[in-house]
């Protein structure tokens, strides 16, 4: 008596067929991850000149709140963090308070993968008022602002002068790069 061979040889090909489409798509979801973890730095616009940026002020019961602004883009993404910094400094247009003085220098803006440094002058740890309320709300307005602009900065290191710093006026520790809390934002 003889074996029916042809579903064995339909078995092989279903089997060599599902082969092939689990290694292609293993290549494509290998291909996606590659490209979804290369740290990319760019302006959040890609228009020349200017671009759209979301600015942290404080309101009345001192929470960060949004506000919208566009400003003249710089040549790179450091250019462009220091401008933003700088708008940050310049205060809100609407009824919020500012949160980092109107005399807040940014000596520089360096990025290192998915860390921003920014180098600050001493006005804003000399004219930054005292206080933990005030000292936070500074701080992670700074940091909030960079990280909803550029997703790639995952964490903002300060300095001042070139030098590193402890703190700005002793109640939060700047040690260590800082990550984005938005649990200071008004909800």
């Amino acid at each position: 008596m003889k074996k029916n061979r042809q579903p064995r040889r339909g078995m092989r090909f279903i089997v060599i067929a599902f082969l092939v489409f689990a290694a292609i798509v293993g290549a494509l979801v290998v291909k996606k991850y590659r490209i979804s973890t290369t740290p990319r730095i760019s302006p959040p616009m890609e228009q020349a000149g200017t671009m759209m940026v979301t600015l942290f002020f404080a309101d009345e019961n001192g929470n960060l709140v949004r506000e919208g602004r566009e400003i003249e883009a710089g040549a790179s993404p450091a250019e462009s963090i220091e401008a933003i910094i700088d708008e940050l400094a310049s205060g809100p247009v609407g009824d919020y308070g500012p949160v980092v003085p109107d005399s807040t220098q940014v000596r520089s803006v360096t990025l290192q993968v998915d860390e921003a440094v920014v180098d600050f002058g001493r006005e804003l740890y000399d004219d930054l008022p005292s206080g933990s309320a005030a000292e936070m709300t500074a701080v992670y307005a700074v940091v909030d602002t960079i990280a909803v602009n550029f997703p790639q900065v995952k964490k903002v290191l300060f300095l001042k002068e070139g030098q590193p710093v402890t703190t700005i006026k002793g109640h939060l520790d700047l040690r260590q790069a800082l990550v984005p809390d938005f649990n200071l934002e008004k909800r």
